[in-house]
């Protein structure tokens, strides 16, 4: 008689260790650059994170207040934080230094002159600032640019520095990026107001992104985010790659709530990259792997990163009707790496884990109700209740939840450390939303968005195609070496409103503009997520950017085929929804096989993966036409596929009749 597994459920509950969720937890992009708190310098760094939270929470839910000290006392918040947990310029030393110290007291300084003189200076900034306005602003700018430049690297600083620069030489500069010029001080109070830093890329930080990442770090203190990697071991675990199919679900579900491509490759890496590896495939594959999913975390509804939160300020378009929008092309991003991570491991003949080694099932139907605060959450977006208050509701779920674990109990202890881990996770996208501003404010003043839009317009009056691979190389390249939140931020203000002005509705333009802002995370030479990730399976960079953009690249037609099929963002009949998105996978499917050259139960020559991805491109339109043609070029395919078998059949078998 066969052996029973004799661990109990409680004992195989779980595939991470204590350490590895705690590493998994605290993971972020900054986490090299960040100080190892102790003593008195801990208990005042989460004294202040704990007040953020609770602050924004009272005056979110109960006591709003006037916009612009909102989000000033916001920024204040992150940047005390941040200097006390980021370095400086010493990438060794625990110290928080006089520089420290001095930017903590600058910080202090803008919020304390903006709060008290909001009402006048209302009126005055960017028209005629005192000289206090002025210094106070570039204080706040330095602030800024050096919060930025610790959090997220100098990337971004720099873009802004370059938007800057471009204020001031503008009159010298030809053609499209010529404009008349503005005077030093009305321009620096002009970018550190509500126009600028303090603009819409704050207001949804402030409001949105602070908001659900703290779900997040609930998420995490009351077990569910544990819960996600083991509920995503147990269901792929056992397939063929199986720990491959694992990064692809477990990195959506977390990535999802982090907003951070490259942050989110690192926490969930960690574990799935030697898994990845220890079945067969390569560090580089692996790490690729594990990029492209976290990228596709960001697309991940309900949460999607941080972007989505942005989209719906910046277009007016309600949160839940966004997502709603979003189902089915989330839903393609994933199965186009599901597909590529399955050829390789068809080509290199891999198994999955043993279901032994892998979470009970049993265990994780018991803890199903480990869902429920993320289904609340969907429940009340899509019934019409406010981000906010759905978002609060979802956090309280957490807390509620965590009394029906055995390990996880949210007790004083536990609650302290989600309001402290959602303030360390919230300071990278803050500060990057605040130097967004930046750029942003700058495209809006000189007018160069609508310049680039009119360039765009005559580039349509050509081709609308070619004007949509365009706004698609823009959009990269806008992303590149940025966090996805400041990627589509900058993308949507420049790229978004030309594809609007050619005919595009809001909701497809800024769609478009932002899946590419996410690919820019693993598109080469500067692939954020890819590079992070590379890190952590002690890969090449580069290589590993290269791979992560060929198993991303089914990826890259998604946009494409939701521009035209609208049917793809859920408009229409049920029957042409269902179509579209049939005939959409179908042509994910094929793109993959054609990248991985494998088809039909075997390699594919060059001609067959030619045939595979013309019927992936046919498939892009939804068209009976084009369709018919897809299935041409695929049964083809398949005869070609199947006769190149028979042949080699014969040369190995030259004995048996074909």
């Amino acid at each position: 008689m066969a052996k029973k597994d004799q661990r109990s459920p409680d004992e195989n509950e779980s595939l991470l260790s204590d350490d590895q969720a705690k590493q998994i937890e605290e993971a972020a992009d900054g986490g090299a650059n960040t100080r190892e708190l102790s003593g008195v310098v801990k208990i005042a760094f989460t004294t202040i994170a704990v007040a953020a939270v609770i602050f924004h929470l009272y005056i979110l839910n109960l006591s709003p207040m006037e916009p612009w000290v909102f989000r000033t006392i916001h920024l204040a918040f992150g940047a005390i934080l941040g200097f006390i947990l980021y370095r400086g310029w010493n990438t060794t030393s625990n110290k928080i230094h006089a520089v420290d110290w001095l930017l903590i007291a600058a910080t202090l300084w803008v919020t304390y002159y903006i709060t008290t003189n909001v009402s006048s200076l209302l009126f005055r900034v960017g028209v005629m600032p005192e000289m206090l306005d002025t210094v106070t602003a570039v204080i706040g700018l330095v602030i800024v640019l050096e919060l930025t430049r610790r959090t997220s690297g100098w990337t971004l600083p720099i873009l802004a520095g370059v938007f800057i620069a471009y204020v001031f030489l503008g009159p010298w500069l030809p053609g499209l990026l010529n404009h008349s010029g503005y005077g030093f001080d009305r321009f620096v109070t002009y970018i550190f107001a509500v126009d600028g830093v303090f603009g819409v890329t704050l207001d949804v930080s402030s409001k949105y992104i602070l908001l659900f990442i703290v779900f997040g770090a609930f998420l995490q203190m009351s077990g569910v985010g544990r819960y996600f990697i083991d509920f995503s071991f147990s269901l792929a675990g056992g397939m063929r790659g199986g720990p491959a199919k694992v990064s692809v679900l477990s990195s959506g579900l977390m990535g999802m709530m982090n907003g951070t491509s490259a942050g989110n490759a690192v926490a969930t890496g960690s574990l799935t990259i030697p898994l990845m590896k220890r079945v067969g495939y390569n560090g580089r594959f692996a790490a690729a792997t594990e990029a492209t999913a976290s990228a596709g975390g960001q697309i991940m509804i309900p949460i999607m990163g941080a972007g989505a939160f942005i989209m719906a300020e910046v277009t007016g378009i309600p949160y839940a009707e966004i997502i709603v929008a979003a189902t089915i092309p989330a839903f393609l991003y994933f199965i186009s790496v599901y597909f590529m991570v399955d050829f390789q491991a068809l080509k290199s003949g891999m198994k999955g884990i043993k279901r032994k080694d892998l979470p009970s099932l049993r265990a994780i139907v018991k803890q199903a109700y480990l869902f429920l605060p993320v289904v609340l959450l969907i429940y009340l977006l899509v019934n019409g209740y406010s981000v906010i208050r759905s978002g609060t509701a979802a956090i309280i779920a957490c807390f509620v939840i965590s009394w029906f674990t055995k390990t996880n109990k949210m007790g004083i202890r536990r609650l302290i450390g989600a309001f402290d881990l959602g303030m360390r996770n919230t300071i990278q996208l803050l500060a990057v939303c605040a130097c967004a501003g930046i750029i942003v404010g700058v495209i809006a003043l000189t007018g160069v968005g609508m310049r680039f839009s009119s360039m765009l317009l005559g580039v349509a009056d050509t081709n609308q195609f070619l004007a949509l691979v365009f706004a698609m190389f823009i959009s990269i390249l806008l992303g590149m070496g940025m966090p996805t939140t400041a990627a589509y931020a900058v993308a949507a203000s420049v790229v978004a409103p030309g594809l609007i002005e050619i005919g595009f509705e809001p909701l497809f333009a800024h769609m478009f503009v932002f899946y590419f802002a996410v690919m820019s995370a693993i598109t080469p030479p500067v692939a954020l997520a890819a590079y992070a990730a590379a890190g952590v399976a002690g890969e090449d960079p580069f290589k590993t950017g290269v791979q992560a953009f060929k198993l991303g690249i089914a990826a890259f037609i998604v946009p494409y085929m939701f521009i035209y099929s609208p049917s793809l963002f859920m408009i229409g009949d049920a029957g042409t929804i269902i179509l579209a998105a049939v005939t959409a996978a179908a042509g994910i499917y094929f793109l993959s096989a054609s990248v991985q050259g494998w088809f039909s139960k075997g390699r594919a020559g060059w001609i067959v993966r030619l045939l595979l991805l013309g019927a992936a491109i046919s498939l892009i339109n939804t068209n009976i036409w084009f369709d018919l043609l897809a299935v041409g070029f695929a049964i083809l395919a398949f005869i070609l596929q199947k006769i190149a078998a028979v042949e080699k059949k014969t040369e190995e078998h030259p004995g048996i009749p074909s």
